[in-house]
């Protein structure tokens, strides 16, 4: 009788029980193929010189690892710029997974500037997947509305990131709605990974530095829904002193300032950053 329990067990909760004819990986299988993988991608070369010398600032072995990004996950990355995680992350997911970016829809924006900005970009980076389709695969971008989210179809995506985000969203008063967009798009148990320009203290509304607290990152995923799962320095620097007048565009790559304590500012290197995991409940 035991015997007979124990065998509809594992037949209802394949997840828990696994014969040994099961080819799934394991967790240690996949580390592996996620550590081949992502070797593979990073030494890429549709990744141009000046992308690959900012792996010593942005850790994207490290950083998608600490995420538990895997090869066949759905993974969402929002407002993904010139697309630096773009390629390292559709490539990724290529053979397995699949890569979605949300980008600005022109449309949505509130003057010409704004559209005529968004145009390009948005242009720019449907070029940059195509000329390499063969890299890029079934990479798709996603136009939203920044003003009302919505980020796919409700529990489609095993993953979503942001890289250095938050602050804008703060100076438009959206960052609610983006964090509960990113909480409807996940999967029960989902995870949402965050790296953000950190400052010392919150900051107030109105702020123009670029960085954000800790505290303050947290707060916006809490209200959302999701909780907390772990935080990592990987990409902490201590020689940022936050303290710019131009903000934290001073620092690499922007160096805003030019060649006025060009060479201080390239030693500093860039921006200290928090790197959070939230978990959307099961």
């Amino acid at each position: 009788m035991k015997r007979l329990v124990l065998a509809l067990a594992c037949a209802g909760l394949i997840s828990a029980c696994h014969s040994n004819g099961d080819s799934r990986p394991n967790a240690k299988q996949e580390a592996k193929q996620f550590d081949s993988a992502i070797a593979s991608v990073l030494a890429g070369d549709w990744r141009s010189p000046e992308n690959k010398a900012r792996d010593k600032y942005r850790h994207p072995r490290e950083t998608l690892g600490f995420f538990g990004v895997k090869p066949s996950d759905t993974v969402v990355e929002i407002t993904p710029s010139a697309g630096w995680y773009t390629e390292v992350l559709a490539p990724l997911l290529k053979e397995k997974g699949r890569y979605f970016a949300t980008v600005t829809d022109p449309a949505k924006t509130s003057s010409e500037a704004s559209r005529t900005y968004n145009e390009k970009q948005n242009r720019a980076l449907r070029e940059k997947l195509a000329a390499r389709a063969d890299v890029f695969g079934n990479a798709s971008l996603l136009e939203i509305d920044p003003k009302a989210p919505v980020i796919g179809e409700s529990g489609s995506a095993d993953v979503v990131l942001t890289f250095r985000n938050v602050h804008n969203w703060m100076g438009a008063g959206t960052q609610a709605d983006m964090f509960e967009a990113f909480f409807e798009v996940l999967k029960p148990g989902g995870t949402l990974g965050v790296v953000e320009h950190r400052a010392n203290d919150d900051v107030p509304k109105g702020d123009k530095s670029g960085y954000v607290s800790e505290a303050q990152v947290i707060s916006m995923a809490l209200a959302a829904g999701f909780t907390l799962d772990a935080r990592s320095e990987i990409n902490a620097n201590p020689k940022d002193t936050k303290d710019y007048v131009n903000g934290v565009w001073t620092l690499p790559p922007n160096l805003r300032d030019g060649e006025k304590d060009r060479a201080k500012y390239l030693a500093i290197g860039e921006s200290d950053r928090m790197t959070l995991r939230f978990k959307k409940p099961l």
